[in-house]
């Protein structure tokens, strides 16, 4: 059964029709990737908005420390999971399999994070970015010293904190947008690529 063939709730432009800039990020991305993503396309319907929102996710997700890049995918999974958002699950679950190289680890966090196979490290991160998530005003000091006691650093909280927030203003655009994922994403970091 495959999803529905609709982008956006939104009207969608033309890749050619953005501005330069833009379109050569997009590009890049379909170079890469062999599609074009269609949060890009959705969010393009506000070219000023896509930029910034391309340039905070961008810095927020392609660091390599104090988080390795498959841990802020595991990030992303498991909150995403937790607000139903099917876009980001699917989407961020095709990367996190690619950084990880496993290609389960996406299905447990997507499901249940709480039963995969986790170092306890991660397990408090994705602890406290799930409360973060779902119940922002329960978060308090010793949230920040359980991950403290986990070994992980003022910067990796910060990071935390804010892949949590940015992707809780993700999830709630691609709901409110209606963001379909692209089938290609379901393939990803589980068969070869050509």
């Amino acid at each position: 059964m495959s999803g529905p063939a609709r982008i956006s709730r939104f009207p969608v432009p033309e890749v050619a029709d953005l501005p330069e800039d833009l379109r050569e990020r997009i590009l890049a991305v379909q170079e890469k990737s062999g599609f074009v993503p269609n949060v890009f396309l959705a969010l393009a319907h506000r070219p000023a908005q896509l930029r910034l929102f391309m340039d905070y996710h961008d810095e927020l997700m392609n660091a390599d420390e104090p988080l390795t890049k498959a841990e802020r995918e595991m990030i992303v999974v498991a909150t995403s999971a937790e607000r139903d958002c099917l876009y980001c699950v699917v989407a961020h679950g095709a990367i996190l399999r690619i950084r990880a190289k496993d290609p389960l680890v996406a299905d447990y966090l997507a499901t249940s994070y709480r039963q995969a196979d986790l170092t306890d490290r991660q397990r408090a991160m994705l602890d406290y970015c799930v409360l973060l998530s779902v119940r922002p005003e329960d978060v308090d000091d010793a949230d920040h010293d359980a991950l403290r006691a986990a070994g992980w650093s003022d910067d990796a909280v910060w990071d935390m904190s804010a892949i949590t927030a940015f992707f809780s203003m993700s999830n709630r655009l691609a709901h409110a947008f209606g963001i379909m994922p692209n089938p290609e994403f379901h393939l990803m970091g589980r068969v070869p690529r050509d």
